[in-house]
């Protein structure tokens, strides 16, 4: 009798400390993500503050069709007043050029940039620009992991909406 309740008291003991161990352990690895993402949000942060950053997409939405992705390599750029927008367009245009113009491929000048970021540590950012032949109107929302959103806004094309990656 004696020696079932010492096999007992040993048998719980040790499913007590295996508990424990595996506990401590998670919270190490828990707490080394965590600093670890604080880092990446802090990097994403410094980028998107300086206004040097580029968005590599990998997804588009067009606003009456299914989303695509991408197998080219797509980006949005921004360098203090200047952004490089190398994005494909799908949608509907209202009034374009012969030929289709450019669409979303030129270089130009920002105007209206505004940055906040929400209580989640979200970037929103805002600017126009003008193409060729229009003015766009970028919204863009930055995740502390560098995930990225963008919604283009035009006067001459429908709205579209990008995904991808802060690089």
């Amino acid at each position: 009798m004696i020696m079932k309740a010492m096999k007992t008291v040993y048998f719980f003991g040790t499913v007590l400390l295996a508990v424990l161990l595996t506990a401590t352990g998670q919270t190490a690895c828990t707490s080394a993500r965590s600093a670890s993402k604080g880092e990446q949000a802090q990097a994403v942060k410094q980028q998107i503050e300086s206004r040097r950053y580029t968005v590599s997409v990998n997804r588009m939405v067009p606003m009456k069709a299914p989303s695509q992705y991408l197998t080219s390599n797509y980006s949005l750029t921004v360098r203090g007043d200047t952004v490089i927008s190398r994005l494909p367009y799908f949608g509907q245009a209202y009034s374009v050029p012969y030929g289709g113009g450019k669409g979303l491929n030129f270089e130009s000048t920002v105007t209206d940039y505004s940055l906040s970021f929400d209580a989640k540590g979200r970037a929103q950012i805002s600017f126009r620009t003008r193409s060729e032949n229009d003015v766009l109107l970028y919204r863009i929302e930055v995740f502390g992991n560098g995930s990225s959103s963008i919604r283009v806004s035009s006067n001459s094309r429908q709205s579209i909406g990008f995904y991808g990656t802060m690089e």
